[in-house]
């Protein structure tokens, strides 16, 4: 499937939202939460590079799931780009994609030794799951996951990783040695209401953090003492086409990408929010965010501009974030 179709295909699945053009911060240069934003690596729209998730190595390269591309991909210090993994193309080449009609690589996670976790969906019974590359390895599957729902958010957390699943509205949970995945949180607040619902996932001071992209939402679920998931609790609405998400610091502060409007927004621990970065910025659907220290890290996939797919970094001045 070309670039473009795969582009048209996401732009008449949402064409219900309208992109903002500009920059809809009020916070003056000066005391702006983030500045020096700039765009450090540019990827080809026409090859299919569209960077949807990210993860910082230990020792400064990053790594990149290229949804439409079916790859991972990593950029060195000297910002070359190699391609650590191609996924195999479905049979049918993805066209049963639930809510897109095309296959993508979607989360991704890293091991404390270095093995990446990632999913991806593909509308396939033998393709769409989990899969982990190891250093120098293949990718493998190593959890299959429904055909028809569309994996989407992934962490790891005490050898345990979690998915969002956009479409079917659960999160899973699979042993990273790999296995079955079973339902671990379930519920309204999860499902989509027209296009994708259950996105972003972190698991950050005991609890699942996750973004509902439809509903505006981000939502935290409590980990009990046997595991299990505790009553879902709203931390933040009114995020329209909330993507992916990262935290500042160790406490409750996000900055979270807004995919369909092209901005970044932070949001307080009480649930209040500023847009800190926007199409201004270089911004085109923002997808996930990382963040290092005073780095923030933004990922644009260009879903519906079409035109420059980029990683976007910005310095982050918040008093009292690390």
């Amino acid at each position: 499937m070309s670039a473009k179709f795969a582009r048209n295909a996401l732009a008449a699945a949402i064409a219900t939202v309208t992109l903002t053009v500009g920059w809809a911060g009020s916070a003056t240069a000066a005391t702006a939460p983030l500045s020096h934003a700039r765009i450090t690596q540019h990827f080809d729209p026409d090859d299919k590079q569209m960077p949807e998730n990210i993860v910082l190595e230990p020792d400064g390269r990053i790594d990149l799931s290229l949804s439409a591309a079916g790859r991972i991909a990593q950029v060195g210090r000297d910002g070359r780009v190699r391609v650590l993994a191609t996924l195999p193309v479905p049979a049918d080449d993805g066209v049963n994609t639930p809510a897109l009609g095309f296959p993508l690589v979607t989360g991704l996670v890293r091991d404390a030794h270095g093995t990446l976790y990632f999913l991806y969906a593909t509308g396939t019974a033998d393709l769409t799951g989990v899969w982990r590359l190891t250093p120098g390895g293949h990718p493998e599957r190593i959890a299959a996951l429904p055909a028809d729902g569309l994996p989407n958010g992934l962490a790891l957390d005490s050898g345990r990783l979690y998915i969002t699943d956009s479409v079917r509205g659960v999160i899973w949970r699979v042993p990273a040695g790999g296995g079955r995945a079973t339902v671990w949180a379930d519920g309204a607040e999860l499902a989509p209401t027209t296009f994708l619902g259950a996105n972003g996932l972190k698991v950050h001071n005991g609890a699942v953090w996750v973004s509902n992209l439809d509903r505006g939402t981000v939502l935290s679920y409590p980990v009990r003492h046997d595991g299990t998931a505790g009553p879902a609790r709203v931390r933040a609405a009114q995020l329209a086409g909330i993507d992916d998400f990262a935290f500042v610091g160790r406490g409750d502060r996000i900055l979270a990408a807004l995919n369909q409007t092209g901005e970044v927004a932070l949001i307080e621990p009480d649930g209040s929010h500023t847009i800190v970065l926007g199409s201004r910025d270089g911004l085109q659907n923002p997808t996930a965010v990382a963040v290092r220290g005073d780095t923030a890290y933004v990922t644009s996939a260009a879903y519906l501009t079409g035109q420059d797919p980029n990683l976007l970094t910005a310095r982050i001045r918040i008093h009292g974030h690390h």
